[in-house]
């Protein structure tokens, strides 16, 4: 892997930090912990929640559990970066988006003891009932679409991989 896709990967990832900490510290100055602003009723609403846990709640309570995995999550992508596709453009934002979203969420972790979500979207039938996806924040939005772009260039890559045999058969 070339410097120039470091640098990239290196600047995603600060980018990302740094929009998902501005938010957060929006989220900190505008809502007061467990407040909701609802901005389309029965579909979306700012939030300020925060989430000891992982995604959907599971292993709630174990922040700091979560924090060394983040940290170990880190280092064995830093150490095995190259074994993904980081000499296209497009491995290197997925790479950037994951390492971003991870520092993200982890500089909650040690700093505020969970994570701030408040990206909301939900449903509300006319039984006043909500039915909500679980609130997220920037950084899970990175980790997200990082981890999706690996997916697809993995399956393009295995295309392109099949059609090559399928020629010299």
């Amino acid at each position: 892997m070339n410097l120039d896709a470091n640098k990239r990967i290196s600047i995603i990832a600060a980018a990302v930090v740094l929009f998902d900490q501005i938010t957060k510290l929006i989220v900190l100055r505008y809502l007061s912990y467990a407040t909701e602003k609802v901005i389309v009723p029965g579909f979306f609403k700012f939030v300020h929640w925060g989430n000891t846990g992982a995604a959907w709640i599971m292993f709630n309570g174990n922040n700091n559990l979560l924090a060394i995995i983040s940290l170990v999550a880190l280092l064995v992508l830093f150490i095995f970066r190259s074994h993904f596709d980081t000499r296209s453009i497009l491995g290197q934002i997925s790479m950037g988006l994951i390492f971003g979203g991870i520092i993200g969420n982890l500089i909650d972790r040690l700093f505020r003891r969970h994570v701030i979500d408040f990206i909301y979207f939900f449903l509300q039938p006319r039984d006043g009932r909500e039915i909500g996806f679980p609130a997220f924040n920037i950084a899970d939005t990175a980790i997200c679409t990082g981890v999706g772009l690996l997916f697809l260039i993995s399956w393009r890559q295995e295309m392109q991989g099949g059609r090559a045999k399928l020629g010299e058969a």
